[in-house]
This record gives structure tokens, C-alpha cells and sequence, in this order.
């Protein structure tokens, strides 16, 4: 084995809110993964362990731009709370930020906005949501769906504890007669007029994670829209444990995303 191909990658890895990506600062575009290997970094046990990766590149428009992938080491759609981690490890990284710490990036071929709080706290735009459906009749569930940058179907539950999120959510998800491109699967019990917890399973993980950003927004829309929900600032409590705030305007033309986002250790990797 020629040692002379070998690359060696510094990473670090970030969690938002518990959703954890390994997050790589490609800004040079030097380094090329493959899917197979990004799946393998993604696995956890035997590998770095993450819901997905995400690289960190130049863009000729904006701050930088997010290359990211899901765990299955395939190209994913937006990641709210990967786009939070990124705009964190941006600003820990030393990228210049403008006016109140924020940034400008592009993310699947659209613009986001992000600020930073220094208490490791980011505020993240999202793009306005689209193709709402209702009241959809699927194994025995009413389910209602959303865009939120990710497709995302919604379940109401009255004892969230003790869902089979795995079981339910990955039959839903590939339902692909009523989502042609899968979806990610979101259970929600009401918990006040401005709050709500969320179990979600994500599509690319294959697997319940322990935060969703665009299954968030999209559950805290979705609960106003219908009525579950009077306020516009609303509190998610998600798997983790941890709080997302989802704040939007009555025409939900303008919505933000914010919660923690934290570098939970760095290091690197070798391949081939």
C-alpha cells in the first residue's frame, strides 16, 4: 500500500440539540469522499458516528456553502439543525461573520441566514413551507405533510413516550406512492397553546434521531395552521431533551429556527 495516497482529514464533531454531524472545513475543495465512505464514518460503533456529514466549501456568492450528506452517505436536502452546526463551526472556525454575528450560505441550491449567539445558540432563516396536504389516510393514521426544505409527514399522538417511531415511521416513509421521494415521519403530542414534543424518524438515518430541524419547523406550522397551536412562537421539545424555538410570521413567509449548537470533540481521520 502506497502511503503516499494516503490523506489524513481533521473534523470536528457537532451536535444540534443532539442531531450530530461530522463536519469538515473543505474550503480548499481538496478532499473528495465517496459515499460508501461517508456511510462508513457514519456508522456508529464502527465508525465516527453521526446523523450526517457535512462539508464546509467555498461559494462565490455567499459566506461558504453546505455539502451535505446523510448518514447513508448519500446527498441530502436541507438540514435545519446541520445548517446551525455548520454556521457554529463557521464561526469557530474563524470565518469572517458580518453585521451581529451572522452569516450568509447556500445550502442546496438556496440562500440561509444565520446568527450567532455566543452562548451556542444559533438562529437560523428557513425557506418558506409548501405543499401542505391534510387529513391523509395512511395504515390506520391521519397524517398531514409539509416542505419545509424536507418533505416531512405528521402524526398527532396523546402518549408520544410510547410510539413505535422505528416501526410506524419506517413504514411511512416508504410510502412512495404518496411520497415519491420518502419522507421523514414526525409524532406529536400538543403540550400547550405556544409547546409540543416531537419524536422523529429521518429518512437517510433509517432510524429515530434525537432532534429534526426541518421536522420542527415543520411540526410547529403545521400545529398552528391546524389550530393545535395559537402562538407563532413556538417550543419544541425534542428527543433530546433540548428546546427549539420555531418563530414565524401569521403568512409564514419568514421563519427562524434557533437552538444550541455545541462542538462536541475534534479530531481526524485517515483514507485512501
Amino acid at each position: 500500500m502506497n502511503i503516499l495516497h494516503r490523506m489524513k482529514i481533521n473534523f470536528s464533531k457537532l451536535s444540534g440539540a443532539g442531531n450530530d454531524f461530522i463536519v469538515i472545513d473543505n474550503r480548499s475543495r481538496l478532499i473528495q469522499l465517496s459515499s460508501a465512505q461517508i456511510r462508513e464514518l457514519c456508522t456508529r460503533r464502527t465508525g465516527i458516528g453521526a446523523d450526517g456529514l457535512i462539508l464546509v466549501e467555498p461559494s462565490s456568492m455567499y459566506d461558504f456553502s453546505m455539502n451535505y450528506h446523510n448518514a447513508d452517505g448519500f446527498m441530502g436536502s436541507m438540514c435545519g439543525n446541520g445548517g446551525r452546526c455548520a454556521a457554529w463551526f463557521a464561526y469557530a472556525s474563524g470565518i469572517p461573520a458580518g453585521r451581529d454575528n451572522s452569516y450568509t450560505f447556500e445550502a442546496s441550491g438556496n440562500r440561509y441566514d444565520a446568527w450567532i449567539n455566543k452562548k451556542e445558540t444559533v438562529k437560523l432563516r428557513m425557506l418558506a413551507p409548501e405543499g401542505f396536504r391534510n387529513n391523509l389516510k395512511i395504515e390506520g393514521f391521519v397524517c398531514h405533510s409539509v416542505n419545509t426544505g424536507s418533505p416531512h409527514a405528521i402524526i398527532y399522538v396523546d402518549d408520544l413516550p410510547n410510539v413505535m417511531v422505528n416501526k410506524i415511521g419506517r413504514t411511512i416513509r416508504h410510502k412512495t406512492e404518496i411520497f415519491p421521494e420518502g419522507t421523514n415521519v414526525n409524532f406529536i403530542e400538543i403540550t400547550s397553546p405556544e409547546s409540543l414534543s416531537i419524536r422523529t424518524f429521518e429518512r437517510g438515518v433509517e432510524d429515530e434521531t434525537l432532534a429534526c430541524g426541518t421536522g420542527t419547523v415543520a411540526a410547529a406550522i403545521m400545529s398552528h395552521q391546524l389550530g393545535k397551536i395559537s402562538s407563532t412562537t413556538v417550543y419544541v421539545k425534542v428527543k433530546s431533551g433540548d428546546i427549539l424555538q420555531v418563530q414565524f410570521s401569521e403568512n409564514m413567509d419568514e421563519v427562524f429556527l434557533t437552538g444550541p449548537a455545541t462542538i462536541i470533540y475534534e479530531g481526524s481521520f485517515t483514507i485512501l
